[in-house]
């Protein structure tokens, strides 16, 4: 008996040098997330239905603030526990975490993107995996858009919102409906201009975007326009006459004066259009479900639609929305090995399981590149759909997504308080003009170490 005793007494040590007494915890992936819009659902339905069908692993979502993530990735990834997973938006953002992207040429996650054209790359190896294609322009109500074209004593020979394929055509609508606006029952066509701190990027990346395509693509045809972009160390701003007037069409016929934009955020904006108190508003197809979502919202899924950012520059009747992708995912190299196994379990089950795959169409609504989604897994929510339609419309061609050689976010920030200046009044657009192209030369030259 006192041999057993023993046995059993020794046993039972072992164990518990070995940790056999208590379950074996599991391992925490930590997503630093980028978008402020769709935190909760990463919160309350992501990472709930992961632990679930992954027992050995935990989710754990962190959001940065609107306008703060790379600032917040800085601090986070000095930490000890740094983020895993973490978000880059193109070749600018990885160039910045180059110290912290793990290769994942080899990765599960890697073998499910359909284009592997569309990875970006660190000394030839891949480093960042794009999870979104995205598309912007201008969102309208169609309901709104039907009540002006029915009218008897509209100002417009056109009788329908497909019938505007270029600013001309924009502008007269525009203006002709503030002037029916009380007939309407809008407080103005366009939704805020957000130019409070954090929210200025619609204008100073989505819309910029536009001139920059054209520009760059002129400069070198037989080049992608990006590839052009980040090789130009000047901006003539050539378009910036054609750019300044779409800005001054969305002040001048807004819910909003000018002077209080400072003040306006993009949730104002977007409750604005939810609550049927404008025609139209700027934005990309991930606003779907804040519009939706929206309490009191008015408009209904079948009135939410798109046109593109018309500026009057030649050819734009055949140009069609803004579609590319600024949404990259990358692995933490300085986390564990185990948390960047965790990683890859984790974006593989996201975007290849059934379960994932119904969180991303359904609830993120993304519009994704990868081969484990069939026609039919699309995203449901209509401006993802509207994005698809103006994608495969016979004789027009996204405007691609050049904002991304864009040198710094400091060029986007000076641009952003140049541009409230002028709508406040306080400098003429010249001055903005300036500020574009000064700031890109300097810079492009701090980037490139010059």
């Amino acid at each position: 008996m006192k041999k057993i005793a023993s046995i059993v007494l020794a046993i039972l040590l072992v164990c518990l040098v070995a940790g056999c007494s208590k379950e074996q915890e599991p391992q925490e992936v930590y997503f630093l997330n980028f978008k402020p819009e769709i935190a909760e659902v990463y919160e309350t339905k992501v990472a709930p239905a992961f632990a679930k069908e992954n027992p050995g692993y935990t989710l754990k979502v962190v959001t940065a603030a609107s306008g703060s993530y790379e600032q917040t990735l800085k601090s986070e990834q000095a930490k000890s526990n740094p983020p895993v997973i973490f978000q880059t938006n193109g070749p600018v953002g990885l160039a910045n975490s180059k110290d912290e992207a793990a290769v994942l040429d080899g990765t599960s996650f890697y073998g499910l993107l359909a284009d592997k054209s569309m990875a970006l790359k660190l000394d030839g190896k891949v480093a960042a995996i794009p999870y979104a294609v995205e598309g912007y322009g201008i969102i309208y109500n169609d309901e709104i858009m039907k009540k002006y074209f029915a009218l008897a004593d509209k100002a417009v020979a056109i009788s329908s919102t497909d019938e505007i394929n270029n600013f001309d055509t924009l502008k007269a609508v525009v203006e002709d409906m503030q002037k029916n606006k009380e007939a309407l029952g809008i407080k103005g066509v366009f939704a805020s201009t957000s130019m409070s701190a954090g929210n200025q990027w619609r204008w100073q990346t989505h819309t910029v975007n536009v001139p920059l395509f054209y520009e760059f693509s002129e400069k070198d045809p037989s080049a992608s326009p990006l590839t052009t972009g980040l090789a130009s160390s000047e901006l003539s701003f050539k378009y910036g006459d054609n750019f300044k007037a779409l800005m001054d069409l969305y002040t001048n016929n807004s819910v909003t004066e000018k002077t209080l934009l400072g003040s306006k955020s993009v949730d104002d904006s977007m409750a604005e259009f939810a609550l049927g108190q404008c025609a139209m508003v700027q934005n990309g197809n991930w606003a779907a479900a804040q519009i939706l979502g929206t309490p009191g919202n008015k408009v209904t899924a079948e009135n939410i639609k798109f046109l593109p950012l018309y500026m009057g520059i030649d050819g734009e009747e055949n140009a069609g929305l803004c579609v590319g992708t600024e949404n990259y995912l990358c692995i933490n190299k300085n986390a564990s090995a185990e948390a960047q196994k965790g990683a890859d379990v984790f974006l593989t089950w996201l975007f290849s399981s059934e379960t994932g795959k119904a969180l991303v169409s359904n609830d993120l609504m993304f519009i994704t590149p990868f081969n484990s989604f069939a026609a039919n897994e699309l995203p449901s929510d209509p401006l993802s759909q509207q994005v698809s339609i103006w994608m495969n419309k016979p004789g027009v061609s996204s405007v691609t997504w050049t904002f991304n050689a864009i040198p710094s976010e400091e060029w986007k920030n000076a641009l952003g308080s140049a541009l409230l200046s002028y709508f406040e009044g306080k400098t003429d657009w010249a001055s903005v003009a300036n500020t574009a192209r000064e700031q890109w030369n300097a810079e492009w030259n701090i980037k490139n170490g010059n």
